[in-house]
């Protein structure tokens, strides 16, 4: 592996990555609260506990990246954004909204992203994070589909199966805008340098989206007699 030299860029984005595993950890371990809450299967439980303990490891080596590229700044972590929100409808609703979000579209597509973004990345420090995180995140991902199911199996399953058909245009919808946001393509191109450090184009993104959509959601979803399809529209 080479050493390579990091640009502003650089630094901004293995910030925001440590500020993204924190977050990441504060959701799961809310949610975590809510399973215990609506007495999910102590395995769904504790697989969610051991998610917590992941991306505090991830927030760690991230941060280990950020100091290896010269970033100096702490993480900003916007407190409402470190939770999740009630709606009013039943637990177990708000339980898979969450569950569809953050784990069967997000932990999902990040199994992808981390393969490509790990594909030209060849700097130690930000090796490492995206070797372990990509090992972590199929764990995380089956942990989402785990759960669903446990939900749709579940007495109040037929109910959330069609808030889950009603809302997942939505859903999908807010994923394509955090990691396909329109003017993204306005940015300078990344040097090669930077690809090393473990970035990658905007446009790259949309095609790694546009795959796991087809190739990893839609035949996931459609195992639980979900069509996702529409949802891309």
């Amino acid at each position: 592996m080479t050493r390579a030299p990091a640009s502003e860029r650089v630094r901004r984005e293995w910030l925001r990555r440590v500020e993204a595993e924190y977050r990441s950890a504060a959701i799961t371990q809310h949610l975590v609260l809510w399973l215990i809450q609506i007495g999910a299967s102590p395995d769904l439980v504790h697989a969610g506990l051991r998610i917590v303990r992941d991306e505090l490891a991830h927030a760690s080596l991230s941060h280990r990246a950020l100091v290896a590229s010269g970033g100096e700044d702490k993480p900003r972590l916007a407190r409402e954004t470190l939770g999740l929100s009630r709606s009013g409808d039943p637990l177990e609703d708000d339980v898979a909204r969450a569950c569809v979000d953050v784990f069967c579209l997000g932990e999902t597509l990040a199994v992808r992203l981390f393969k490509a973004l790990r594909d030209g990345c060849t700097v130690p420090a930000a090796r490492r994070v995206l070797d372990r995180v990509l090992h972590d995140e199929v764990r995380h991902r089956d942990f989402g589909w785990a759960l669903l199911e446990w939900l749709l199996d579940s007495p109040q399953g037929p109910a959330l199966h069609t808030l889950i058909v009603r809302e997942l245009p939505r859903s999908v919808a807010r994923l394509r805008a955090a990691y396909a946001p329109p003017g993204a393509d306005q940015e300078a191109p990344l040097d090669a340098d930077e690809v090393r450090w473990g970035l990658m184009p905007a446009a790259r993104y949309r095609q790694v989206l546009a795959s796991a959509f087809e190739r990893d959601h839609v035949p996931r979803f459609a195992r639980l007699g979900v069509d996702a399809r529409p949802a891309w529209a």
